[in-house]
């Protein structure tokens, strides 16, 4: 182990004060630790000698002894050895290091647990927003003894933590602590459960609860209903619900974003002469003009006849998609006007009416060309 001077380690004065010691050590400890230097033999070695340097400037005695006589006061008995002792290490580590690496200390017990509940909308509920009533399943605070979970109050002090409510352990050279086991890091224990939770201060139930769907949800969307979770431990508070939001397939539209889209049948006769048809939005009906000659496949924008989500401030657009629709069921004397209109189709001049259908045949021919050529 490196002799440096402890103050040179650190980088701190010799009267620098107890909050000087454990801010440069964080920083240091932060640079050097092995998990952000893997196989690298010098930032241990350096993680090593600050850990050593802090944990004996932190201790009053330790940090006399080695003012008095440097190294040499741990060298020859004096001060007990670099580290003996340390009883502080386990809570630097969970400050410094608790949420980059996963570990360190947790401070007492946890709040209660979060719910998860899946609801499912129609498109105009999610669109226009709705108030819904739900009821899960769920832990609540005991009634009986008032989530204590004591039948008369009594608490004991735990013998595995003694009260503190954590116990420490080592992993590889750290000192580290967590909530005790036994009492969940309460510190304390009950002496005569209550009978109706058996000691746990919650007990199953079913809840009801109003909730109130905004207007413009869309699938994937999530509510969080703050303290309508699980009841935490005595003493905690409990954990939140969280609404996921599922939206069915309508029959009409489809919804992508702020945008709807749905398709139009017309027969043969609108697309070819034009017209005007009423087609269907969520705020009722409106007119839409179809031009002559309007192809299959044709899409028309209707705008503002969208959605508004719950992240927008104005409406999303309407698509319409007209499908030509070939008739069925024909009567005798609608067959005998369609053979007559067919018949009209000869010649060059079908080509300058069916202009998709000449470009095709064209092709059809080239490629036929090509592969016998």
């Amino acid at each position: 182990m490196s002799k440096r001077d402890y103050y040179e380690v650190l980088g701190v004065a010799r009267d620098a004060s107890d909050d000087d010691l454990k801010k440069a050590y964080r920083r240091l400890a932060m640079k050097h630790h092995p998990d952000r230097n893997p196989d690298n033999k010098a930032a241990e070695e350096a993680f090593k000698e600050c850990k050593e340097a802090y944990e004996t400037l932190s201790d009053a005695n330790k940090r006399r002894a080695y003012d008095a006589h440097g190294h040499a006061a741990f060298e020859h008995g004096m001060g007990g050895g670099a580290g003996a002792g340390f009883a502080d290490m386990g809570d630097i580590f969970g400050d410094i290091f608790g949420n980059i690496f996963g570990g360190g200390a947790q401070r007492g017990p946890r709040r209660g647990a979060d719910i998860g509940y899946v609801m499912e909308l129609g498109l105009e509920e999610a669109v226009r927003g709705v108030d819904k009533q739900i009821e899960i399943p769920t832990l609540e605070e005991c009634d009986t003894c008032d989530g204590s979970g004591s039948e008369d109050g009594k608490l004991e002090t735990c013998g595995t933590c003694h009260g503190r409510g954590q116990v420490r352990f080592q992993r590889g050279i750290f000192s580290m602590q967590q909530a005790c086991p036994h009492c969940g890091g309460r510190g304390k224990i009950i002496a005569n459960p209550c009978d109706d939770c058996g000691g746990q201060g919650r007990v199953e139930r079913t809840k009801t609860l109003q909730v109130k769907i905004p207007a413009g949800v869309d699938n994937g969307d999530r509510i969080r209903l703050a303290g309508e979770g699980e009841a935490g431990p005595a003493g905690t508070p409990p954990g939140d619900l969280y609404v996921d939001i599922r939206v069915r397939e309508h029959e009409i539209f489809q919804r992508d974003g702020d945008d709807l889209h749905c398709e139009v049948p017309i027969r043969i006769s609108q697309a070819s002469l034009g017209d005007t048809i009423r087609v269907p939005t969520l705020g009722g009906e409106v007119e839409l003009r179809i031009p002559a000659e309007t192809q299959t496949g044709k899409q028309f924008r209707l705008r503002g006849k969208g959605v508004r989500s719950v992240r927008s401030r104005s409406e999303g657009d309407l698509y319409c998609r007209v499908v030509v629709e070939t008739p069925v069921n024909l009567t005798p004397e609608q067959r005998e006007l369609l053979e007559k209109f067919e018949a009209t189709f000869v010649g060059d001049g079908a080509r300058r009416h069916s202009p998709r259908a000449s470009t095709f045949l064209d092709g059809v021919k080239g490629f036929w060309e090509r592969m016998t050529g």
